[in-house]
């Protein structure tokens, strides 16, 4: 098969020979060290993929993404959603929610939460995580209430016990003093999104949080909205709203945990690249050597006729293929490591989760992508160098003492 001259040149010195063995260790090490960098990168960004994947779906699958409210969250109850909120790609119709900083008291415990009222749906993103219990038993008037399984245990409460819950919102002066609104509520269900919130979130009928905070007869807090990409709300923050409505998401909420998420996969980000970038300029060392060895069969190649840009290309090829193999080798062991990694740690007998649990894995082909393209361009940048200087060798110099 034809083969431009510099690249058959390149690929032979890339095998080497007998006399440059320490040369070609050198580069066999940059090599390794190339895929072992991007092997690891490739497996923890997938790992924290999974955790941010696992808590995008967990947590902002229970939390409202998005409320839309008139001043201090007082909006009247219309029988259909405000027009204006059509513009915004919500996966399922607006809904009408009430919302509260409350105390919930049981026969033995005391914790504060988040109190929310919704509508109950069939498709309600709660239903999916109701450990017991069913939409259906949050009906209006009956002063039921769903709770988290940490809170729950917390409050040593199970299904059909009775709790206490208190918003300090609706207070009222009474002769002993300014008293919250408080009622006894009957525990219906039970959730379990793997997750804090669980520990905090208390769910009830709408009905029944608006006569808790007293709240006159449909007015509600705001409209609930929900995407298929929780994520979409920075950018949709920005659309203007009708004069006197507000918005606010989830990020006021759970957006510190999301950023330190995201910092965390940055940082380790950072670190292994750093490790590729290490692995990636041995490979100058390696063809430094190679260049201070070959300068004589440069200078016999440049008297043959062979033109700086072809010399030059002889090393950039050279120096290339132990990055483009260690990136090709690395990117593959990762994605196989990534996609097996807990059967690999159950092998090992290395329980990282508890109770059985597994590592959230999430393999995303584009982010590989780009680490591969990133780490063969650093492995092409690290040949420039050397590969300079080998153009720029004079024959008549190199040849003087031969």
């Amino acid at each position: 098969m034809f083969r431009p001259v510099s690249v058959f040149i390149g690929f032979r010195y890339l095998r080497g020979q007998s006399g440059d063995r320490f040369s070609r260790f050198v580069s066999r090490i940059s090599t390794v060290g190339i895929t072992i960098g991007v092997l690891a990168l490739v497996t923890v960004l997938s790992v924290m993929n999974g955790f941010e994947s696992q808590l995008k779906n967990r947590i902002l699958g229970v939390l409202p993404h998005a409320v839309v409210y008139q001043g201090h969250e007082r909006t009247q109850w219309q029988s259909t959603p405000p027009a204006f909120l059509k513009q915004f790609p919500a996966q399922v119709s607006p809904a009408p929610i009430v919302r509260s900083e409350a105390v919930v008291q049981s026969a033995s415990e005391l914790s504060a939460g988040i109190m929310l009222g919704i509508q109950p749906q069939n498709n309600d993103p709660l239903a999916q995580y109701l450990i017991i219990g069913t939409m259906q038993d949050l009906q209006a008037g009956d002063y039921t209430l769903f709770l988290g399984h940490q809170l729950a245990r917390q409050l040593n409460v199970s299904l059909g016990d009775k709790v206490r819950l208190m918003v300090t919102q609706a207070s009222q002066f009474t002769p002993l003093g300014r008293i919250p609104s408080q009622r006894n509520f009957t525990v219906a269900g039970i959730f379990n999104t793997g997750s804090d919130i669980d520990a905090q979130l208390m769910i009830t009928h709408i009905h029944d949080a608006q006569r808790l905070l007293r709240l006159p007869e449909k007015t509600i807090s705001g409209w609930r909205l929900s995407f298929a990409d929780p994520f979409v709300v920075s950018a949709l923050a920005k659309t203007p709203l009708p004069q006197g409505w507000h918005w606010s998401d989830w990020r006021d909420q759970r957006g510190e945990l999301f950023q330190a998420v995201r910092m965390e996969k940055n940082m380790m980000g950072l670190m292994l690249g750093l490790i590729i970038a290490i692995a990636a300029f041995n490979i100058i060392s390696a063809l430094i050597m190679v260049v201070m060895e070959k300068q004589s069969e440069v200078a016999i190649l440049k008297t043959q006729g062979m033109t700086n840009r072809q010399i030059l290309l002889v090393f950039i090829v050279q120096g290339a293929s132990s990055g483009i193999a260690g990136a090709l080798s690395g990117g593959i062991l990762g994605i196989l490591i990534a996609s097996h990694l807990n059967s690999i740690l159950q092998i090992l007998g290395v329980d990282l989760m508890a109770m059985g649990g597994s590592l959230p894995v999430m393999i995303r082909p584009g982010q590989v992508i780009v680490v591969e393209l990133l780490t063969i361009a650093l492995s092409l940048l690290a040949t420039l160098y050397p590969s300079f200087r080998a153009s720029s060798v004079h024959p008549a110099e190199a040849l003087r003492y031969e």
